[in-house]
């Protein structure tokens, strides 16, 4: 469905009012104001990154205390192995075979008819705001955020600029916000923090009305940097070691291990930031919160080796389509609504998200889009009066023409496929969580049903522009 559908279709009546009888035995009073929704997204933060998934050298209690009073999800997965498609399949519901950005440079727009999360939850009368790294349009092209239904972003548009935690400027809809005490290599204003703030105001400003607050931070990914005052929980606590990769213009860590550990801490605080203020200001009980991440952590950073094992038991790292590069934690809570201290192991991904947050607003999404509304196993299929809906086939891909890698999930089966024209890859993860046996051999059938699905499962992408830059910069 192409923008302009949508908009018309909504103006005719489209917004369906869904909202009200998901709620058993909620009386009319609690049921007029629509829930508000805070999706916080990580970035290359693994799944064993969190305590609460396994993690044993990093502090990361307000997460861990999400997870105990809501829902964690143990297969969940991201649009993409990467971070810019994983966010588009993340805004538009269209899985990685149809979602508009395939490519991970850094600045390439969704284009105008592109439709958003934000812009279905928007139609549905929430306010809309985003704070934090968007990825998917740098400055003056179609793809900026606040084109495609956000009030109000604050944050990175290309996503090598957000690899800096004390860069000169962010972007204020549609406005550069300067940023003096970075001015000239002074490292005074910490990107993530000023961000946050920002995120807050937000929540302030609408707590009278139903919002959307997308915060997509930065945290932990690309130049290790963090403040000193978390950096101090950590520091000589780990045996350090030579720092093997450092970029250019990247600061050069004095404790790497330390400092990626802090990060992630200081990731989880402004977790606690943002449930304090819902709870300061009475929302909690009538808001939903999302915690998962970009994609699967990365590899071992600049180390010798994967020292916090930062997707636990999976294969691979991010940029690959393993396991290890696309299961992320996934945890959601809502007082009185999810079940708290509980774990599900059913099987979604970022496709999902549009038609579940749809559906919590009272909205209704594209009908073209891949995903399918998880509502029913959030709150319990008896709340919503209905089955829970699942996929036949999960869809993911990565690289493009003969270096296409393609995977697919069928029930317990998983399919990767390295390179066009290479044999695929089968996994039982039933029983092969690791994906270290490959049974394509022995299940023919199971082969040849993927193999039809792949031929039906996607289209070419549009042109992955990346726009004009001026001269000697990397983004606008």
């Amino acid at each position: 469905m192409k923008r302009r559908e949508f908009l018309q279709g909504v103006t005719a009546g489209a917004v369906v009012s869904a909202w009200p009888r998901m709620l058993p035995g909620a009386d009319d009073a609690k049921t007029k104001r629509k829930p508000n929704i805070v999706f916080i997204l990580a970035d290359d933060l693994g799944l064993a990154h969190l305590g609460c998934y396994g993690q044993k050298l990093i502090q990361t209690p307000n997460c861990d205390c999400l997870a105990g009073e809501g829902v964690r999800f143990t297969q969940t997965y991201a649009g993409c192995t990467v971070c810019a498609p994983s966010r588009s399949v993340l805004m538009t519901g269209f899985h990685m075979g149809h979602t508009p950005v395939r490519t991970n440079p850094g600045g390439v727009p969704i284009r105008a008819e592109d439709v958003t999360v934000a812009q279905v939850l928007k139609q549905a009368g929430y306010a809309t705001g985003g704070f934090g790294k968007w990825g998917l349009g740098d400055a003056d092209t179609e793809g900026v955020p606040w084109r495609h239904g956000f009030d109000q972003f604050f944050g990175y548009l290309h996503q090598v600029h957000a690899h800096f935690y004390y860069p000169e400027y962010l972007w204020d809809t549609g406005k550069k916000y300067l940023l003096p005490g970075n001015e000239g290599g002074k490292k005074t204003q910490y990107s993530a923090d000023v961000i946050l703030e920002k995120g807050l105001d937000f929540i302030r400003a609408n707590k009278d009305r139903p919002f959307f607050c997308y915060l997509p931070t930065t945290l932990p990914h690309a130049e290790l940097a963090a403040p000193e005052e978390t950096l101090k929980l950590y520091s000589g606590k780990f045996p350090e070691e030579p720092f093997l990769n450092p970029r250019p213009g990247y600061a050069a860590p004095r404790e790497p291990k330390a400092t990626l550990a802090a990060m992630i801490t200081h990731m989880d605080k402004g977790v606690g930031r943002v449930m304090g203020l819902l709870t300061e200001l009475g929302l909690e009980e009538n808001t939903i919160v999302f915690f998962t991440s970009d994609n699967g952590g990365p590899g071992p950073y600049g180390f010798k080796e994967d020292f916090f094992h930062a997707n636990g038991p999976l294969r691979g790292y991010k940029t690959t389509l393993y396991e290890g590069g696309l299961r992320v934690p996934m945890i959601a809570r809502w007082p009185g609504k999810i079940k708290a201290g509980t774990t599900s192991d059913f099987v979604w991904y970022f496709a999902d998200v549009m038609p579940t947050l749809a559906e919590l607003g009272g909205a209704r999404p594209p009908k073209e889009i891949d995903g399918i509304s998880v509502l029913p196993t959030l709150l319990g299929e008896g709340s919503v009066g209905r089955r829970q809906p699942r996929h036949d086939f999960l869809y993911w891909e990565f690289g493009a023409r003969k270096q296409l890698q393609q995977a697919v999930r069928m029930g317990d089966w998983k399919a990767v496929r390295l390179k066009q024209g290479a044999p695929l890859e089968l996994y039982d993860l039933s029983k092969d969580i690791g994906e270290t046996n490959n049974v394509a051999a022995a299940q023919p059938d199971v082969v040849a049903k993927l193999e039809e699905y792949l031929k039906r499962c996607r289209t070419d992408p549009p042109l992955q522009l990346e726009p004009d830059k001026p001269a000697g910069q990397k983004w606008r």
